[in-house]
């Protein structure tokens, strides 16, 4: 789950950042699953076991909506549709509801493995 990211770099430096919102914006939106009314942590994989973790923590009211976008998206792309304009998610409710809890799971995966590995010499 942990890639290598330039975007602590981008967002220090305004210019930079100046220059890359626009190519960014343009990427998301052409990822076109907005369209299909999803949000961005909607698309991580399930196979991972800090996943899997992640999603066991998430509050019940957010992890029925997260399967009801799922379900309505896969119909929509079965049927070969997109959401009315209305539906489709706003860049403002495209925010992070599961990524910081995947966080939180591998950081605490990485202490057990530390402290299972803790080598005590006297």
């Amino acid at each position: 789950m942990s890639a290598p990211s330039l975007a602590n770099y981008i967002v220090k430096r305004p210019l930079l950042k100046r220059w890359m919102m626009p190519i960014a914006n343009w990427y998301t939106d052409a990822a076109g699953y907005r369209r299909l009314g999803l949000r961005v942590d909607d698309l991580i994989p399930e196979e991972n076991d800090a996943v899997q973790a992640a999603l066991k923590r998430l509050p019940a009211k957010e992890a029925y909506d997260r399967v009801f976008r799922i379900r309505r998206a896969f119909q929509c792309s079965i049927s070969h549709t997109l959401l009315p304009a209305e539906e489709q998610t706003k860049p403002s409710e495209d925010v992070e509801y599961l990524s910081p809890i995947i966080r939180e799971v591998e950081k605490e995966f990485k202490e057990r493995e530390d402290l299972d590995n803790l080598v005590v010499k006297r």
